[in-house]
């Protein structure tokens, strides 16, 4: 019987799980938690916006804020996964 020549198989390549866009999501998510958590930070009546001290109104802004930035996390984290399917796919025509 002939020895046929192993062909060299090139190794799956792992795409990371920590990448630059999954730390800005993570960023995004984890800022309000820690805006509100912080409370001393926040903890005083004054500069009162139309009559609202500064302890309601700043956690009222932090709702809008929070909005903002979870679909900022969710339109980035879709982004990455369509890009990975598509390197996958890709991936797999080449084999």
């Amino acid at each position: 019987m002939p020895d046929a020549p192993e062909v060299p198989v090139a190794p799956a390549v792992r795409q990371p799980v920590v990448t630059p866009v999954r730390v800005v999501i993570a960023v995004c998510l984890v800022a309000p938690f820690v805006a509100m958590l912080w409370v001393s930070s926040y903890a005083k009546a004054d500069p009162a916006f139309i009559g609202i001290p500064f302890f309601y109104w700043y956690q009222m802004l932090w709702v809008l804020i929070s909005t903002v930035l979870t679909m900022i996390a969710y339109q980035l984290w879709q982004r990455e996964q369509r890009a990975r399917k598509a390197a996958r796919g890709q991936r797999g025509a080449r084999s």
